[in-house]
């Protein structure tokens, strides 16, 4: 059983330390503080914590207030809400004037589980990587949630940071591994297909490689957590090394990691391409692992699509 952990916990437990690091550091939050764990530095910074309630709109106005009298700010809410109630504000008052916004959002993704399709956010990758000046990161675990929240703290500009709700299964050792941004890691390496996948899925696609393995299929595992800017390059070397690309990612194949991928392969070196994702549809209440099995965001889902985008090579 792989060791587990939270994206969103280390969001907030990073927060802090950056916090006691830089006095510039402000946090905001949509009435959900308790959920995003923005609470751990409202406990810890009283003074530079701003609760905005239930109105996201005036949340994201905030934010952009305080950075352009030069503070660092990280607003944060559900995904679903910072993203759909805002988007005109980040778009018109943060990312238009390229300001340094941070927007942090939790219970992404379709396994945000029983609280249902109103919650579920599956379109905020592509309405978010279409704003100009935005930065776009998913995490594919908690170690590597907690080196984006730095990492966009000391680098200027708007920043998108998509979160899970619940544990998930670690990727990577926190003593050995860095997050470079615009960069993405080749994590296992094979020459029939290449498996690129963000957050959750990257994991997933490691197992699912595994088990290709023992079929005689030799698989090349990506992880594309830097969305906007895209590692164009490692897309392409890939791609020319195995011929075949399938994508996962817990988001609508609709503008979400699956275009962007393409957008990439189909300029500069077209191949077969098989894309995992929620295929445009809303999510459902439900227990997390029954809805990815649902959607076949699973093992067998990767395999399913390794399998199909081999027949077309």
């Amino acid at each position: 059983m792989p060791d587990l952990a939270g994206t969103r916990d280390y969001y907030g437990k990073t927060l802090v330390d950056l916090g006691a690091e830089n006095p510039d550091i402000v946090v905001l939050d949509a009435d959900l503080s308790g959920s995003t764990r923005t609470s751990k530095f409202a406990a810890a910074y009283p003074d530079r914590f701003f609760n905005a309630g239930i109105a996201e709109q005036n949340c994201i106005g905030m934010a952009a207030g305080l950075a352009n009298v030069g503070k660092v700010v990280f607003a944060s809410s559900f995904a679903m809400f910072i993203t759909g109630r805002a988007w005109e504000q980040i778009r018109n008052s943060v990312a238009y004037a390229a300001l340094n916004v941070k927007i942090a959002a939790t219970h992404a993704g379709i396994t945000v589980g029983e609280d249902g399709a109103s919650h579920q956010a599956l379109e905020d990758i592509t309405i978010m990587r279409a704003i100009p000046e935005m930065s776009v990161l998913v995490p594919a675990d908690a170690i590597e949630a907690g080196q984006m929240i730095r990492l966009a703290a000391e680098t200027p500009g708007p920043f998108y940071i998509r979160m899970s709700r619940g544990n998930t299964p670690l990727v990577f050792n926190d003593s050995d591994y860095k997050f470079e941004y615009g960069k993405s890691q080749v994590l296992m390496d094979g020459s029939d297909v290449s498996i690129i996948a963000s957050g959750i899925m990257v994991y997933i696609a490691l197992e699912a490689a595994k088990e290709l393995k023992n079929e005689n299929i030799n698989a090349t595992v990506v992880n594309l957590s830097s969305i906007k800017p895209i590692d164009s390059k490692t897309i392409i070397d890939v791609a020319k090394k195995t011929g075949a690309i399938v994508t996962a990612e817990e988001h609508t194949v609709y503008g979400g990691v699956g275009s962007a991928v393409a957008e990439v392969i189909c300029q500069n070196c077209p191949v077969p391409i098989e894309m995992l994702g929620i295929q445009g549809v809303f999510g459902e209440s439900g227990k997390p692992d029954e809805l990815l099995e649902k959607h076949h965001l699973n093992v067998n889902g990767i395999k399913d699509k390794v399998k199909k985008v081999l027949k077309r090579k």
